[in-house]
């Protein structure tokens, strides 16, 4: 084992929510010490892989070098954490650097369960299995839209998980949905969901309107239906039936099958110490208005492995970077872990649910499933400007303010 590094505080990852809050960390206090475990040197603009797969956007836009968000003042360290050890404020990682600290936020990021779905991992890219989660498949997605010959289902899935983006599986069906009425090819038994889930969005508001949408497109809607398998050379995939009292295995032949794999927080978050005890997803436990660990208090998370039973999007952790950072400081400030009138994030996220080419729904609500909606008009209706701030707005926020800590909620 390597000799001991220290740092007062210490990030683990470097996707959306580590960056953000090292860089707005670092505008407000410049000479901390700060360390970042990060092992990829790629970093992807991960909203925009579902307009990749629709064929909007380039995938080779997604990506820029990581070194490029990373200051200089930073101690950046290209590993793994394999073990937290918080009683010792010391993490262990894989090559066997053991690294102390202060205080240490973590947002890792959320892991995909594509084991779970047998068959899965080993038909994804091919015969017309395709996801908008990663960026190859997102690429093959596109190809599989443009082959379709309207003659097969085609069959899209969400699973009974929280996952990262909770529009994704509607927005990619609903793009299929509109090439297929711009190519003459739409008809009513053609675009099939089927949702672990039992409604088509939690939000009443914007809920209505997506009924509407299911139904111009002719989507048949199927709840409580669980991805389970994937015969990939017979094109078939298999689903348990949840809606009566005895599970039921149904069986689906498909043309395209747009799948959403089960999420997760990452292996090494799950078996650590820093998990809610006994939960099988393994989320980061951490108080949902302060962001900081319920058990741990020098530990702060946020993102898409912590526990905050919000929506995990991109929007969600803007909006939990300020509290987390102010709490955060005012901690290392009075040298404490006991917060006064703390800062309090409300639960806010924003689903931009793509709804065809041209068009968007910007619903944004908190933890009530209240909405709380930026613009001075009704964000439930379908808008070309709110497809504008999605395709053209939203990456140059990101790039430019958003992971440098110059625009936080």
């Amino acid at each position: 084992m390597s000799a001991t590094k220290h740092f007062q505080v210490l990030i683990v990852g470097g996707g959306n929510a580590g960056l953000s809050v090292m860089n707005y960390l670092l505008r407000k206090r410049p000479n901390l010490q700060i360390g970042l475990v990060e092992p990829s040197e790629t970093h992807y603009y991960q909203p925009a892989w579902t307009l990749v797969g629709g064929g909007a956007y380039k995938v080779e836009d997604t990506i820029r070098k990581e070194a490029d968000y990373i200051p200089k003042e930073v101690t950046w360290i290209k590993d793994w954490v394999e073990t937290f050890e918080p009683e010792q404020n010391a993490v262990i990682t894989r090559s066997g650097q053991r690294i102390t600290y202060d205080f240490m936020v973590v947002a890792p990021g959320i892991q995909l369960d594509w084991h779970k779905i047998k068959g899965a991992s080993e038909w994804l890219g091919k015969n017309g299995i395709c996801s908008v989660y990663t960026p190859q498949t997102a690429v093959y997605t596109h190809q599989v839209i443009e082959s379709l010959t309207g003659k097969g289902k085609a069959v899209f899935t969400a699973p009974s998980t929280p996952v990262k983006c909770g529009g994704a599986p509607m927005k990619i069906m609903f793009l299929t949905a509109d090439n297929l009425r711009r190519r003459g090819l739409l008809k009513p038994g053609i675009v099939h969901y089927y949702s672990a889930g039992t409604v088509i969005f939690a939000v009443k508001k914007y809920a209505e309107t997506l009924l509407k949408v299911v139904e111009r497109y002719h989507i048949e809607t199927h709840f409580k239906h669980e991805l389970v398998e994937i015969d990939g050379a017979n094109k078939i995939a298999y689903f348990e039936d949840r809606s009566g009292e005895t599970p039921k295995r149904v069986e689906v032949e498909f043309e395209m099958l747009h799948v959403v794999p089960p999420q997760s927080a990452p292996d090494f978050i799950k078996r650590s110490p820093l998990a809610v005890p006994d939960n099988p997803l393994g989320w980061i436990d951490v108080n949902k208005h302060t962001l900081q660990h319920n058990r741990y208090p020098n530990i702060f998370a946020l993102g898409d492995a912590s526990s905050l039973p919000t929506s995990k999007t991109g929007a969600a952790i803007r909006k939990q970077v300020t509290p987390l950072v102010e709490n955060l400081l005012y901690c290392i400030d009075n040298k404490t872990t006991e917060l006064k009138n703390p800062k309090q994030y409300d639960g806010y996220s924003a689903c931009p649910i793509i709804t065809g080419y041209g068009k968007l729904v910007l619903a944004e609500f908190d933890y009530t499933l209240t909405p709380k909606e930026t613009f001075p008009f009704d964000q439930s209706k379908e808008r070309y400007s709110m497809w504008l701030l999605k395709r053209e707005v939203l990456p140059r926020l990101y790039w430019w303010a958003i992971l440098k800590g110059r625009m936080q909620g």
